[in-house]
């Protein structure tokens, strides 16, 4: 045996981590950039910029969550021989791929929403939480998939 499937399962889920972390990062950013620039415009907006800076930070704990899922019910599961390890390893992939991509567009759609803030004297705020909720379902679906694939792999 070349490779660990053990080895490759946990590499899976670091990456599913890695991608929620990284995602997550760039969402908040983007997002509390576009909150400095409203809060000089309109400081009474500020738990509303809290708010909406925050959300992209789900999809760290979506890949926490995947990743602990391995570690302690997956890879003890694990077969010694065959691809089982490979497979962990990809559906960690498509974890951190959904995660990293879902913080970083729900961190746009927040941006938007906060930068109109004070135009609106806080109207957006509903819409714009409503708006990023959608984009973060994607986010819980690639949490969702990860699970239901390890079911069918019969790793649960």
């Amino acid at each position: 045996m070349l490779v660990d499937p053990g080895s490759l399962a946990v590499l899976g889920g670091a990456l599913a981590l890695g991608g929620g972390l990284a995602g997550s990062s760039i969402g908040i950013a983007t997002a509390a950039s576009a909150g400095t620039a409203t809060l000089s415009e309109d400081k009474g907006q500020f738990r509303n910029v809290i708010v909406l800076s925050s959300l992209p930070m789900t999809q760290s704990f979506y890949g926490l969550i995947v990743l602990i899922i391995i570690m302690n019910s997956v890879v003890p599961k694990l077969p010694a021989s065959g691809g089982a390890g490979f497979m962990v390893l990809g559906i960690g992939i498509m974890v951190a791929l959904a995660e990293c991509f879902s913080a970083i567009h729900q961190g746009n759609v927040c941006a938007s929403g906060i930068s109109l803030l004070p135009k609106t004297k806080g109207q957006i705020f509903t819409n714009s939480m409503m708006l990023a909720v959608f984009v973060e379902l994607l986010g819980v679906l690639g949490l969702v998939f990860a699970i239901m694939a390890f079911s069918m792999l019969k790793l649960m």
